[in-house]
């Protein structure tokens, strides 16, 4: 399998701060599929994170809180950055905007708000 080039991540990357999560899963899927060693782990967290947040946008609150978890654990490893995004950043918005589906009764809706989702920064040296 050929490796891909980091336009297909550039591509990823702006589908999912567009709000497009299944489109930017299909990428990093890809993404995925092509890396070896730990960049794999890095692919699968975006991809649960993705998956997460196309759950809480289509209102499947138990969806998004099962995925949760899973894109931490696999991201955790990739702090404070890998491949050019803030990986600790990106942690933090995703647990503030997941806090109150994780928080959330069995009967509470919790809507998704489009202005205040997570998206992927590029990491920048801070002097």
């Amino acid at each position: 399998m050929t490796a891909i080039e980091p336009p297909a991540l550039r591509a990823a990357i702006d589908l999912f701060n567009a709000g497009r999560y299944l489109a930017s899963h299909e990428l990093f899927d890809e993404l995925w599929e092509a890396s070896e060693g730990g960049d794999a782990d890095f692919f699968k967290g975006l991809i649960q994170a993705a998956i997460a947040l196309h759950h809480f946008q289509s209102g499947n609150l138990e969806g998004a809180a099962k995925l949760y978890s899973g894109h931490r654990r696999f991201l955790a490893a990739f702090l404070p950055h890998h491949r050019g995004l803030d990986v600790e950043r990106f942690l933090g918005e995703m647990q503030r905007v997941c806090r109150p589906v994780l928080a959330r009764g069995a009967a509470t809706d919790v809507p998704f708000d489009p202005d205040a989702r997570p998206l992927l920064h590029r990491f920048e040296e801070r002097g």
